[in-house]
């Protein structure tokens, strides 16, 4: 192993093993289910019709096989356990310092953009400014992310229990709905699912689209790979978690979104509003409004609770490899890697203080404009390390790629298909263009940071 990871490994080990497996379990799950199911499926089912549930098949194959890459990339380098470390294992230094800053930047823009959107759900409730709430936020969960990785797993245990609670309630309900078993009128799903134009109202071309949208609500499942460091057994927890997500996405996305356009006709989905709460409306649940709003708020916060997870632990490993300042490595007397929390806590007020002194939905425009195709440049880095880890084999892997090379060349060429329909898409094209620049000021960074590194190395 290169000292550069050696470096990184002893870093990694100073971090506490405090994160029991039902903690990981559940950070798996939860890292799938945000605001963009209870809230984001509604543009997606309004885009697309009802064949909206075909462009969640394709997504959730896409995010399944990168999960599996990740666990046999996982078993190759047991000591690049965190997510952005695996592209520095396939492709070299160059590659994690790239991913790790992507990667880190593109959850740090979470923060806020979850604090916000919090601070509008609470203010329904709490007589306060939104800015002021949006500030408590993130102060409460800098709170829990400095106090240990276990206080960050019991909160995320229940933050997702809460959501799962949820759906399952909510696929029953509707599934008993559909079936006639509720006392209500017997419900027409043959009519809300061809009628109104059809199953493909607006043509396959429409279905692939919606890949574009449905792929960003189901990222989040890799931060698996970053807390399963802070686990017991590590590698085991890894492994498991990450061939595991596919019964969630099934379960958990298409499940419910095969409901909702089943029990509303798709055409009177609202873009923005909740189709959840439109469908237990529909059956004649009164509760279903504040219900749904207080699970979106959950969905919110744990939302919020992971980005500072991830933001800390993504931060800390760049400075365990020299690509961040060293002075990040120190952790607190709890084995937190305190300072980089507080970098994740400054940069939550900051996009708090400008949603201030701005338009809130302006900020929030922006901050998600800033994100936007990153994560996809992360994923395809990660499908290339891959490919060059497996070639590298003497022996078979313990976990394997299923069909390689050929799998692994689906999902490269499906997050290639992504970023252009997002070039080409008039309302994404934006988002897509400040990402690349993103990607090229990440690289002229590299540049400049190694040709500083060889200057170093010449003088010594």
């Amino acid at each position: 192993m290169s000292s550069e990871g050696t470096a990184a490994t002893s870093a990694t080990q100073g971090l506490s093993r405090s994160l029991a497996p039902r903690h990981v379990t559940m950070i798996s799950i939860g890292g799938i289910i945000g605001a963009g199911l209870f809230v984001g499926s509604s543009a997606a089912i309004a885009a697309v019709g009802p064949a909206v549930v075909l462009s969640y098949l394709i997504a959730g194959l896409l995010i399944l096989l990168v999960m599996r890459m990740l666990a046999e990339m996982a078993s190759i380098t047991p000591a690049a356990r965190s997510f952005t470390e695996f592209a520095r294992a396939g492709l070299g230094r160059g590659a994690g310092f790239v991913v790790g800053w992507l990667y880190w930047f593109f959850w740090v823009i979470v923060v806020p953009v979850e604090a916000i959107a919090g601070a509008g759900l609470l203010h329904q409730w709490v007589a306060l400014p939104a800015p002021l709430l949006g500030a408590l936020l993130v102060l409460i969960m800098t709170g829990v992310n400095l106090m240990s990785a276990r206080s960050y797993g019991e909160f995320e245990f229940w933050f997702s229990s809460i959501k799962v609670a949820a759906i399952v309630l909510f696929i029953v309900l509707a599934g008993a709905f559909v079936l006639g078993l509720l006392g209500s009128p017997v419900p027409r799903p043959v009519q809300n699912l061809a009628g109104q134009g059809g199953f493909l109202p607006h043509g396959t071309l429409a279905v692939l689209a919606g890949v574009t949208t449905v792929f960003f609500s189901l990222t989040g499942a890799e931060i698996t790979t970053v807390a399963a460091v802070e686990s017991r057994d590590p590698q085991r927890a890894l492994t498991r978690m990450t061939t595991a997500v596919i019964s969630r996405i099934l379960l958990f996305y298409v499940a419910s979104i095969f409901l909702i356009v089943t029990v509303v006709p798709w055409n009177r989905v609202v873009p923005g509003e909740s189709p959840f709460t439109q469908a237990l409306a529909v059956m004649h649940f009164s509760w279903a409004g504040q219900a749904m709003a207080l699970i979106i708020l959950t969905a919110v916060l744990s939302c919020l609770n992971s980005a500072f997870y991830v933001t800390s632990r993504v931060l800390f490993t760049l400075a365990a490899n020299d690509d961040a300042p060293h002075w990040l490595v120190q952790l607190n007397a709890r084995r937190v890697p305190a300072r980089s929390v507080m970098i994740g806590c400054a940069a939550g007020l900051a996009g708090v203080g400008a949603a201030s002194w701005s338009s809130s939905a302006r900020v929030f425009s922006f901050l998600m404009n800033a994100s936007g195709a990153l994560i996809v440049f992360v994923y395809l880095a990660t499908a290339w390390a891959q490919m060059r880890l497996r070639r590298s084999c003497v022996t078979t892997p313990p976990v394997r790629m299923w069909l390689f090379p050929w799998a692994t060349g689906l999902a490269i060429v499906g997050m290639l298909a992504v970023l252009a329909a997002m070039a080409l898409t008039p309302g994404l094209a934006s988002q897509f263009y400040v990402s690349f620049a993103e990607l090229v000021i990440a690289l002229g960074a590299y540049g400049l940071t190694a040709l500083r590194r060889r200057r170093a190395t010449a003088l010594n």
